[in-house]
């Protein structure tokens, strides 16, 4: 099978497309045919190895001390061509989506998961393009605000709308009976707007932090707000998340918690099978959608890492690997 290769951490050009044996598989996996993936911020600091120094040890010597030992890549949505003799939830010919966490593999064209894993049959009304980019902006966004306590009639603002946990946050608030703020770029008002979002601030033009306005919660869904700056405007008893915490702000919290009486939220709740299930729900009622910036080739994963280090992707960026009328890049099971 065809696969794209870290040969060593760095820049975008140190993937590569190589031939590699098609994954084995024990009697509890199944062996997915990937039609799709996606390209992430978390993709590109793992090709880069740009992790926190108080992980930065432990993940290199499991992912490999000069370059990766795994097949990158985390999501995915295909369709399963064989299962082992134990699996009972899925059968040969299931479409499927998934979240391979730190088993990777997602960055090829077949992938082996064991039937426990986070995966759920792809919701029908999605493409597999749409599925792939489901299940780490949903996951987050689901496991951090039900985790926040949202309820209706609460105010809620998402810094970094426009991003794949801000789009998800953004819609996953507006089901929970928000008042949603989002901030993000002018360019992206419409859109955020579209899924859910009452008000839009441009970060680039106004300050939230000192407009006056508190809110039972503020989501920082891209890690680029100043941690003492969104906490200003939570109400007291009110919920401060940030997806992308760094190591002091894991330090400041049980202090800032109890001077400020403001809950902080910094790592996401464990992601289960039911949560994805849960989302698929929601995606199958059309209260939940993705939203795709672009679809590259597999061939042009390289301009796709290019393209979502610059940092301004609106939602996602998906992978096609194979299209949704079955035409394919090649490959044998």
């Amino acid at each position: 099978m065809k696969a794209m290769i870290a040969t060593s951490y760095g820049p975008p050009e140190v993937l590569e497309i190589q031939d590699v044996e098609v994954p084995q598989m024990e009697k509890n996996e199944m062996l997915i045919r990937i039609y799709a993936t996606t390209v992430t911020a978390g993709d590109c600091e793992t090709r880069r190895f740009d992790m926190p120094t108080y992980v930065w040890l432990p993940l290199r010597l499991f992912m490999g001390i000069r370059k990766p030992k795994r097949i990158l890549g985390t999501e995915l949505a295909g369709v399963v061509v064989k299962v082992g003799s134990q699996v009972t939830r899925f059968q040969k010919g299931d479409s499927i989506f998934a979240f391979s966490g730190f088993k990777f593999g997602a960055y090829a064209e077949y992938v082996a998961l064991p039937e426990s894993g986070i995966i759920s049959g792809k919701p029908r009304n999605m493409s597999y393009e749409e599925a792939a980019v489901v299940q780490i902006g949903g996951l987050n966004a689901l496991g951090f605000l039900r985790e926040a306590n949202i309820s209706p009639g609460h105010k809620v603002l998402i810094y970094g709308a426009s991003g794949s946990i801000g789009t998800f946050a953004v819609q996953i608030a507006k089901i929970m009976g928000a008042e949603v703020t989002a901030v993000c770029s002018e360019r992206n008002f419409e859109m955020v707007k579209s899924i859910g979002a009452v008000h839009a601030i441009d970060y680039t033009q106004e300050d939230y932090a000192k407009a006056g306005e508190y809110y039972d919660c503020v989501f920082d869904a891209v890690g680029k707000d100043v941690f003492f700056h969104g906490l200003q405007a939570v109400k007291k008893g009110g919920c401060y998340i940030q997806a992308s915490p760094k190591f002091r702000h894991i330090l400041y919290k049980p202090w800032m918690q109890l001077l400020k009486r403001k809950r902080i939220l910094l790592m996401p709740p464990t992601e289960t099978v039911n949560d994805l299930e849960e989302l698929r729900v929601l995606i199958e009622a059309g209260k939940l959608r993705s939203v795709i910036d672009r679809i590259y080739a597999f061939e042009e994963m390289i301009e796709a890492h290019r393209y979502v280090e610059k940092g301004h992707k609106r939602g996602n960026v998906a992978i096609r690997i194979v299209d949704d009328r079955g035409e394919e890049d090649g490959g044998q099971a």
